[in-house]
């Protein structure tokens, strides 16, 4: 509110036509330093299931065009943005092709590289495809009672994280870094899936209730070794703890990652559209943007 001691119209029309400028000239004096800008990774950062889909790219990467990417991209506005995310992409996507039409990913990375985002980590060894698929199965079979995941797997998926998952995430990031050594780099965190009262919705994640506080701890798990190999190679985290209460069991245009039945995305327990918003804000939000 304009107080009433500045009463001149004109003085107030300038005051606002200025600050309409300064709002404006924002994103122009930040693109030259973020740019150009790579995204890598997997699902997470393709938005894997969300319309409409990038023509550009083989239609296995599910890549759409509202990605948090794109997003960032957009509201930076970079000059030059590449984007190579495609769903299920492990680490080693970065080295070798993942696909016979596909780079490798880290081949889109260069020394005059001034912005990388990923998400990265939750397929190496098919940690998230497993343990959702097989506490699907495994519920569906008790009718969602018990903790029939957990009975059959205990620490595997833990153990691969730990042992495996986190040198691999870690060995990426210095290699990101090693090619783009003047780019702020930043890896996002895997929003928050099962609701974190461990209570379910097993109409449409049909998981024994038993068993969402398992997948919690393998999720937050991999959300933590995900943040150390951040720390220890100088790479911005960029925390999605704010996706607590917007899990795959809350109503539409709640949750942000979508259900494995009679969701909105044609690929399921995937973030929406409001999903990769939250993403490209937290992100934005990580990198000063």
């Amino acid at each position: 509110m304009i107080k009433a001691v500045r009463t001149g119209i004109a003085a107030a029309f300038t005051m606002t036509i200025t600050a309409g400028l300064a709002i404006a000239a924002a994103p122009a004096q930040a693109a030259p330093s973020l740019s150009p800008y790579v995204a890598m990774g997997d699902s997470y950062s393709a938005g894997a299931g969300i319309v409409p889909v990038d023509p550009t790219v083989t239609p296995l990467c599910a890549r759409s065009t509202l990605n948090y990417p794109n997003l960032v991209a957009d509201a930076l506005g970079v000059q030059s943005f590449t984007d190579v995310t495609c769903s299920d992409a492990d680490t080693q996507d970065f080295y070798e092709k993942q696909y016979p039409s596909l780079t490798p990913q880290l081949d889109a990375v260069s020394k005059d590289t001034k912005l990388v985002t990923l998400t990265i980590g939750g397929n190496n060894n098919d940690t998230l495809i497993k343990v959702i698929s097989a506490c699907i199965s495994a519920g569906t079979g008790t009718a969602g009672f018990g903790n029939p995941c957990e009975t059959i797997y205990g620490d595997q998926f833990t153990n691969d994280i730990l042992n495996k998952t986190y040198p691999a995430v870690k060995k990426a990031l210095n290699d990101i870094h090693a090619k783009a050594p003047s780019a702020k780099v930043a890896i996002v965190e895997y929003p928050q899936v099962m609701p974190a009262d461990n209570s379910n919705c097993f109409l449409t994640m049909p998981i024994a209730k038993g068993d969402v506080a398992y997948i919690n701890k393998i999720e937050d798990t991999l959300n933590g070794v995900v943040e150390r190999a951040a720390g220890e190679t100088g790479t911005t985290f960029v925390s999605m703890q704010s996706s607590i209460g917007h899990d795959s069991c809350k109503p539409i245009g709640t949750r942000w990652v979508e259900p494995a039945l009679w969701g909105t995305n044609f690929v399921p327990i995937h973030p929406n559209a409001l999903g990769m918003q939250k993403m490209a804000a937290q992100t934005l939000a990580a990198i000063g943007g």
